[in-house]
């Protein structure tokens, strides 16, 4: 019975993908403690620790399919560990023998903690493929819009004039940067742990160190030098990483989100046929691709909190904070994941209209051309006076509905400076873009000679 919008069939596009769930999913979670079983077995049967053939035993019953998980489940209420029932079953599938071998010297830590990394290990490859692709879809919008001119806005309002396309090489840029912090995060997030019960590594003897490095080797994992059970900033760090770039791809969706305004029609999500808006309005097109993805940062970052939490350990290690984690890593994966998907969808259906944004750059009559006039002004008159004329100009303008060029001709001091010439090239949008192609052309020409290649 679902009660997770993770779970329930209705919600979950919304909230994962079928491949993140499929990682995240119990089946993969035992299966890699099994993989962990069987990796160390190996390594001791190299070591001559434990005899090759418990260890090839091991290894041919690590499979998930030989786990009864309902029994599992009952055995884990009835004695009150999460690990050991599986581990019994798995040891029953070995034989009395060399079942007597399995999980020798090890501590649950040490398998739980290893399978998440495994986990993550899947997981990073996934996050890595799909943030490119976002990549990929924002230094084409960037591209095909360089000079598309659309009003820039801070605060809120119109401020300058820029092009779409430098908007979307801003978020392209951003990308990089979480692209390289997953990448620079990898040998301290996908690390292992074989060190026994409180990180002496007393249980696995002289020879615990290279029985570490064999079984994580083994694994693909990097390896520590020492116990981080109690020490969680590795996790701590991936999720962290995870919500920021959950945030810039909630600010891509909030912006989109808002573009599509009536009042702004500047962009539109693709329209799928019979996509419903309204079950009482049956004229609405809702932009609920750009509204779900601004809306999913926000648990992802409550997640990401919550492994902040799981920092603060006792002793060795504890179980109050450690298994906070079960559930907020996963769920912040998970969702990354859905955000990414999502965000790649969102942007390969956009459709830009730049009839919409040239209309808008228009709605102020001319006044977001403000700062060209003055910077013109300037060389003549100085800055400062430049500024006084022109806020003169514009608060008489605007209280008396006036279009900036009237407004310049109105005022005395710019009436005697400026032709009518001057007055409508200086006011022409398209003529104040600055760098915004050039900088659109370095983005782009950057990152599709590195991380953008798929």
């Amino acid at each position: 019975m679902p009660v997770s919008v993770f779970d329930m069939q209705s919600l979950q596009h919304l909230w994962s993908t079928d491949e993140l769930r499929a990682i995240f999913s119990e089946e993969n979670r035992i299966q890699q403690w099994l993989e962990f079983e069987a990796a160390l077995a190996e390594a001791q049967a190299e070591l001559g620790i434990i005899p090759a053939a418990a260890a090839a035993q091991i290894r041919a019953q690590a499979s998930v399919a030989n786990i009864d998980i309902a029994a599992m489940s009952a055995e884990i209420r009835r004695i009150k560990h999460s690990l050991v029932p599986a581990l019994k079953q798995l040891q029953a599938r070995c034989g009395p023998d060399h079942g007597e071998w399995l999980h020798y010297g090890a501590t649950t830590q040490d398998v739980v903690d290893t399978g998440v990394a495994l986990q993550l290990k899947q997981a990073h490859a996934v996050f890595l493929r799909d943030l490119a692709a976002v990549g990929r879809e924002l230094a084409r919008l960037a591209l095909s819009h360089r000079d598309t001119p659309m009003a820039g806005r801070t605060h809120g309002v119109q401020a300058l004039p820029i092009t779409f396309g430098h908007k979307c090489a801003v978020w392209l840029d951003e990308l990089a940067r979480h692209h390289a912090r997953l990448k620079e995060c990898e040998t301290r997030v996908l690390v292992g742990m074989v060190v026994g019960a409180v990180g002496s590594q007393a249980s696995l003897g002289e020879q615990a160190a290279e029985v570490e490095r064999r079984t994580l080797a083994r694994l693909g994992l990097e390896m520590a030098p020492i116990s981080w059970a109690p020490a969680r900033d590795r996790y701590t760090e991936y999720a962290l990483v995870l919500a920021m770039i959950g945030a810039t791809l909630s600010k891509i969706g909030n912006e989109l989100f808002n573009m599509q305004r009536n009042e702004f029609a500047e962009v539109e999500e693709a329209f799928s046929e019979g996509k419903l808006g309204s079950s009482t309005m049956p004229h609405k097109r809702n932009p609920t691709s750009a509204e779900n993805l601004a809306g999913l940062c926000r648990p992802l970052r409550a997640n990401a909190a919550l492994m902040l939490e799981g920092m603060v350990q006792e002793g060795e290690r504890d179980g109050i904070a450690w298994k906070i984690e079960w559930k907020a890593l996963p769920e912040c994966c998970l969702i990354a994941g859905a955000m990414l998907f999502q965000a790649r969808n969102l942007l390969a259906g956009l459709r830009v209209d730049a009839d919409a944004m040239a209309l808008n750059l228009d709605r102020m009559r001319g006044y977001l051309l403000s700062e060209h006039v003055m910077l013109n002004l300037s060389e003549r008159v100085g800055k400062q006076t430049a500024h006084e004329w022109i806020y003169e100009a514009s608060m008489h303008g605007i209280t008396h509905k006036l279009d900036f060029a009237q407004a310049l001709r109105q005022h005395k001091d710019l009436a005697n400076l400026l032709g009518e010439e001057e007055i409508l090239r200086l006011t022409d949008p398209a003529g104040y873009l600055g760098q915004c192609a050039a900088s659109v052309d370095r983005v782009v020409q950057r990152h599709q000679a590195g991380w953008l290649r798929a």
